[in-house]
C-alpha cells in the first residue's frame, strides 16, 4: 500500500534549487557540506522539505 502524500514531502536536488533560486550545483554542495539534509535514494538525493524550510529561516537569521 503507498503512501500518497509522501512524494510530496520530498523535493529534488532541481526542484531545491529552484525554490532556492540557486544552481543545482549550489544544492549539491549544500548537501555535500552536510548543510542541507538529504537522503540518498540509489544515485540521487531526496531532500525533506522541513530540511529546506530549516535552512531558509537559518540563512534569513
Amino acid at each position: 500500500m503507498s503512501n500518497p502524500t509522501l512524494p510530496s514531502h520530498y523535493l529534488t536536488i532541481a526542484e531545491v534549487a529552484q525554490v532556492l533560486r540557486v544552481s543545482k550545483m549550489t544544492v549539491y554542495r549544500l548537501v555535500h557540506a552536510h548543510t542541507l539534509t538529504a537522503m540518498r535514494f540509489g544515485k540521487s538525493y531526496r531532500i525533506p522539505k522541513d530540511a529546506v524550510e530549516e535552512y531558509v529561516r537559518k540563512a534569513g537569521a
